[in-house]
Protein backbone atom coordinates (compact mmCIF):
# COMPACT_ATOMS: atom_id res chain seq x y z
CA UNK A 1 0.00 0.00 0.00
CA UNK A 2 1.12 3.56 -0.72
CA UNK A 3 0.22 6.67 1.33
CA UNK A 4 0.43 10.28 0.23
CA UNK A 5 0.18 13.05 2.81
CA UNK A 6 -0.25 16.62 1.63
CA UNK A 7 0.16 19.19 4.37
CA UNK A 8 -0.77 22.79 3.72
CA UNK A 9 -1.43 25.94 5.71
CA UNK A 10 -4.05 28.50 4.75
CA UNK A 11 -2.46 31.95 4.65
CA UNK A 12 -5.62 34.08 4.41
CA UNK A 13 -8.00 32.72 7.08
CA UNK A 14 -10.21 30.73 4.68
CA UNK A 15 -9.97 27.55 6.76
CA UNK A 16 -13.76 27.23 7.09
CA UNK A 17 -14.14 27.56 3.31
CA UNK A 18 -11.57 24.78 2.84
CA UNK A 19 -13.38 22.56 5.37
CA UNK A 20 -16.65 23.04 3.48
CA UNK A 21 -14.97 22.35 0.12
CA UNK A 22 -13.71 19.00 1.43
CA UNK A 23 -17.12 18.15 2.92
CA UNK A 24 -18.80 18.94 -0.42
CA UNK A 25 -16.12 17.45 -2.68
CA UNK A 26 -17.41 15.66 -5.78
CA UNK A 27 -15.61 12.37 -4.89
CA UNK A 28 -13.94 12.18 -8.32
CA UNK A 29 -11.00 10.24 -6.93
CA UNK A 30 -13.19 7.56 -5.33
CA UNK A 31 -13.60 5.65 -8.62
CA UNK A 32 -9.97 5.94 -9.75
CA UNK A 33 -8.20 2.57 -10.16
CA UNK A 34 -5.94 1.93 -7.18
CA UNK A 35 -7.58 4.48 -4.85
CA UNK A 36 -8.40 3.09 -1.41
CA UNK A 37 -9.49 6.00 0.77
CA UNK A 38 -9.02 9.65 1.66
CA UNK A 39 -9.02 11.41 5.01
CA UNK A 40 -8.62 15.09 5.82
CA UNK A 41 -7.42 16.18 9.25
CA UNK A 42 -7.33 19.66 10.77
CA UNK A 43 -5.23 20.03 13.95
CA UNK A 44 -7.24 21.40 16.86
CA UNK A 45 -4.40 23.71 17.89
CA UNK A 46 -3.86 25.17 14.38
CA UNK A 47 -7.07 25.42 12.38
CA UNK A 48 -5.25 26.93 9.38
CA UNK A 49 -3.34 23.66 8.91
CA UNK A 50 -4.75 20.77 6.86
CA UNK A 51 -3.42 17.26 6.35
CA UNK A 52 -4.84 15.42 3.33
CA UNK A 53 -4.08 11.69 3.38
CA UNK A 54 -4.82 9.38 0.48
CA UNK A 55 -4.18 5.63 0.44
CA UNK A 56 -3.45 3.81 -2.82
CA UNK A 57 -2.72 0.25 -3.84
CA UNK A 58 0.68 1.38 -5.15
CA UNK A 59 2.66 4.42 -6.22
CA UNK A 60 1.86 3.95 -9.90
CA UNK A 61 -1.88 4.29 -9.21
CA UNK A 62 -1.23 7.58 -7.40
CA UNK A 63 1.13 8.85 -10.11
CA UNK A 64 -1.43 8.03 -12.82
CA UNK A 65 -4.10 9.95 -10.89
CA UNK A 66 -1.81 12.87 -10.04
CA UNK A 67 -0.99 13.45 -13.72
CA UNK A 68 -4.53 13.02 -15.06
CA UNK A 69 -7.22 15.39 -16.26
CA UNK A 70 -9.46 13.96 -13.53
CA UNK A 71 -6.96 15.20 -10.93
CA UNK A 72 -7.11 18.73 -12.32
CA UNK A 73 -10.91 18.59 -12.49
CA UNK A 74 -11.13 17.45 -8.87
CA UNK A 75 -9.37 20.64 -7.77
CA UNK A 76 -11.93 22.95 -9.37
CA UNK A 77 -13.77 23.11 -6.04
CA UNK A 78 -10.89 24.93 -4.35
CA UNK A 79 -12.32 28.12 -2.84
CA UNK A 80 -11.70 31.21 -4.98
CA UNK A 81 -9.10 33.53 -3.48
CA UNK A 82 -7.48 30.81 -1.37
CA UNK A 83 -3.85 31.53 -0.50
CA UNK A 84 -1.47 28.90 0.88
CA UNK A 85 1.70 29.53 2.87
CA UNK A 86 4.40 28.24 0.47
CA UNK A 87 6.75 27.56 3.38
CA UNK A 88 4.18 25.23 4.93
CA UNK A 89 3.10 23.28 1.85
CA UNK A 90 4.49 19.79 1.56
CA UNK A 91 3.68 16.48 -0.14
CA UNK A 92 5.11 13.30 1.38
CA UNK A 93 5.06 9.75 -0.04
CA UNK A 94 5.17 6.61 2.13
CA UNK A 95 5.28 2.88 1.61
CA UNK A 96 2.90 1.51 4.23
CA UNK A 97 4.81 -1.04 6.31
CA UNK A 98 2.03 -2.29 8.63
CA UNK A 99 -1.65 -1.65 9.36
Amino acid sequence: MFLVISRFTIANHMDEDVRQAFLQRPHNVDQVPGFIRMEVANPTDNTNDFWLMTWWTDQRAFDDWHHSDAYRESHQGIPKGLKLDPKRTQMMHFDVVAQ
